[in-house]
């Protein structure tokens, strides 16, 4: 899998020596606020997310780690075409990174992958991320209810379709 180098941002893929960097992210409940998943507890539960993202088939997916500085923020990908998923260290928000990273992933996912669109499930309550995919230009294109149940905890969805721009509207 390859690298990708934005102004600030360097997206590559995720090694077993990123466990400790993304427990940081995944256990903490901001970040997860609004994930597919409770936080994670143990070391061993963000070394095996980590493993699986190291397993992914090039030809279903990509997902990255997302460094700043060389200090990894992140990550951001496809880790199953077409759906996009991301998540941000806290201590990371509001500053772009989250747009500029996601402008990567796009435009790779359009431009190497010739994928048709990209898909996003987003819970109805985490407006920044609705807000951000939608300046990207993503629709609305459904929503449903009791789609998750995280930790005993049903949650809603919102799906968002970004179509290339290139592809014929169906």
């Amino acid at each position: 899998m390859a690298s990708i180098k934005t102004e600030r941002l360097l997206l590559r893929p995720a090694s077993i020596n990123d466990v400790a960097d993304l427990h940081d992210i995944f256990s903490n409940p901001d970040a997860m606020a609004f994930w597919s998943t409770p936080p994670h507890i143990s070391l061993a539960e963000t070394e095996a997310w980590v493993a699986t993202t190291m397993s992914i088939d090039p030809r279903e997916g990509e997902d990255f780690v997302v460094e700043c500085s060389g200090q990894v923020i992140g990550k951001a990908g496809l880790y199953q075409f077409p759906e996009i998923g991301f998540i941000l260290n806290p201590n990371s928000w509001g500053r772009g990174y989250a747009r500029e990273a996601l402008t990567a992933v796009i435009d790779r996912a359009f431009s190497v992958h010739r994928l048709p669109s990209i898909d996003a499930d987003v819970d109805p309550r985490n407006k920044a991320s609705l807000g951000l995919l939608q300046r990207l230009g993503f629709q609305v294109v459904g929503h449903a209810l009791r789609t998750w149940n995280v930790d005993g905890v049903w949650c809603d969805s919102v799906y968002l379709r970004l179509m290339r721009p290139d592809s014929k509207v169906n």
